[in-house]
């Protein structure tokens, strides 16, 4: 996703920020500890809340994991996998975390400080060199924890825009050192998947391992995470996985395939509702597992641990700031109990999310197959205020939407069409090469009497649409794709045509190529 459609951490910094935390606070402190009486009644209503939160949304597909005192207290599908097909969900039935992946990286990445490979601070340089970012100055003096906690320099979102038009991994993290970080080092948050994804690789390249091997041997078998993989491929051969699905004038489509390989750590893992349950009793226990130790304590807890202000507060007077651990947002629920979450969200279909109140060993983790819409965070904010204030504050779901709804608004210049246009030129005068550092070439050629832009390391092809005069569109595909771009060409002193700038790829200021020389 792009900025505007932050598909995972954004979406959980508000929440637990100031969306959920400002109406609990009003809670008496001693009522609001989890009892054995009251989590037996929230979850008797938790059922009854999670039906009635689907069948508003009409999402296809929901499963519900808690966790309480290191036990799996609830575990549920509901609705089903693919949407006018048979196959109901059930609690092994397969999700895309998207960016609920992040925390369990961090626990990979955490197991490995733990185990002497690497260190929190260790700089990403060390063992990814090619990933340099920033300026010379800086550059050698970016670490693990300044990327886990997305306090790098880089842009938000940063390297999304190249994962849309097919580069992969290594092709994405070379190329960070050409996006700018201006004076934001450890300074400003700024959500960056491939920053994240940097630190996960810098760490696996330390184990000597890739990072699919490493974050399956090092959490998932330990834990018995059985129908967990932070590959696509693992997903796709996975008969009971619940398909991405967007909302139409028909209803809910199953109509996108999200292949998040090249950032896996950051967002393509995907699990089962009952391999999360046993992942949140790790993440409560001090990285032990039935009794028996798989991340040291003092490693997990630093992912717990604030490591910098995620929002500002409006008011510093009033208002608490958001803030962000290693993978984790870090706020308060009631009367200050620590609360700890996280959402992932693709636009073409996935909507999940997770709470911990370490305080009260409670957990709970929602997974969905449908576009975000806060459905997942309204039941698990909902099922917190029933196990520690005996009643839901507020109805979560419509104030959620509209914070998702800001979200997939568009976040580059829409095109409008002037009331008089103008022609283009001769279509052949547009035809040609042109490139930069970040993007690679970019190719205009013309095709059946129209042009075509081609991008991308296996060049996705999109046809141009005539605006007015130098001014083209086209329809972006992918995680961060809203309605049509501008291609707008520029001609220099002699009047050829010397520049292309493409409207949705400028979000950086790095939209521009230059045409080459024949």
């Amino acid at each position: 996703m792009g900025a505007a459609l932050l598909a995972a951490s954004l979406a959980g910094s508000l929440v637990a920020g100031g969306v959920a935390a400002a109406p609990a606070a009003q809670a008496k402190a001693p009522a609001e500890r989890v009892t054995a009486q009251a989590l037996a009644a929230a979850l008797t209503r938790l059922d009854g809340l999670a039906t009635s939160m689907q069948r508003r949304t009409s999402v296809s597909g929901m499963a519900i994991a808690v966790v309480h005192n290191d036990q799996l207290v609830f575990l549920r599908g509901y609705g089903v996998r693919t949407a006018g097909e048979a196959g109901a969900v059930d609690p092994d039935t397969v999700f895309q975390l998207a960016s609920l992946s992040k925390p369990m990286a961090s626990a990979v990445v955490a197991a490995l400080v733990g185990d002497g490979v690497v260190g929190w601070d260790d700089p990403v340089l060390r063992t990814l060199p090619e990933a340099r970012i920033g300026p010379a100055g800086t550059a050698p003096d970016v670490t693990l924890r300044d990327l886990l906690s997305h306090r790098s320099g880089l842009p938000d979102h940063a390297g999304d825009d190249l994962e849309d038009v097919g580069f992969d991994r290594n092709a994405v993290l070379a190329r960070l050192r050409f996006l700018p970080t201006g004076n934001r080092f450890r300074a400003a948050y700024a959500y960056t998947n491939f920053g994240f994804t940097a630190a996960a690789e810098a760490a696996a390249r330390a184990s000597g391992n890739a990072w699919e091997v490493v974050s399956r041997e090092r959490l998932y078998k330990p834990l018995g995470m059985t129908r967990t993989s932070s590959s696509h491929a693992a997903w796709i051969a996975e008969p009971n996985r619940a398909r991405l699905h967007v909302p139409s004038p028909q209803g809910w489509v199953a109509r996108f395939d999200r292949d998040a390989d090249a950032q896996s750590p950051a967002g393509g893992v995907s699990a089962s509702a009952r391999d999360m349950g046993r992942w949140l009793r790790l993440q409560l226990n001090g990285g032990r597992f039935d009794g028996k130790p798989v991340i040291k304590a003092a490693a997990l807890a630093e992912t717990h641990r604030p490591q910098v202000i995620s929002i500002p507060p409006a008011d510093p007077a009033t208002d608490a700031a958001s803030l962000y651990g290693l993978g984790w947002n870090v706020g308060k629920h009631g009367a200050g109990l620590v609360q700890l979450s996280h959402s992932g969200a693709f636009s073409l279909g996935a909507a999940t999310a997770v709470y911990l109140l370490p305080a009260e060993q409670l957990g709970i983790v929602v997974l969905t197959n449908g576009q975000p819409m806060g459905l997942p965070e309204a039941v698990a904010l909902s099922f917190l205020d029933l196990a520690v204030a005996g009643e839901v504050s507020r109805d979560y779901l419509p104030l959620l939407q509209g914070v998702f709804k800001g979200m997939f608004e568009q976040d580059y210049p829409a095109v409008v069409a002037p009331a008089v246009a103008a022609p283009p030129l001769p279509l052949e005068r547009y035809v040609g090469r042109y490139t930069n550092d970040y993007f690679g070439p970019l190719d205009i050629i013309r095709r059946a009497g129209a042009l075509e832009l081609l991008i991308g390391p296996t060049p996705q092809r999109f046809a141009l649409t005539p605006v007015s005069g130098n001014t083209f569109s086209y329809q972006p595909r992918g995680e961060n794709a809203f309605g049509p771009a501008a291609v707008t060409f520029e001609a220099g002193a002699s009047g050829a045509l010397t520049t292309v700038r493409v409207g949705n790829l400028d979000r950086n200021g790095l939209g521009l190529f230059t045409r080459q020389t024949p």
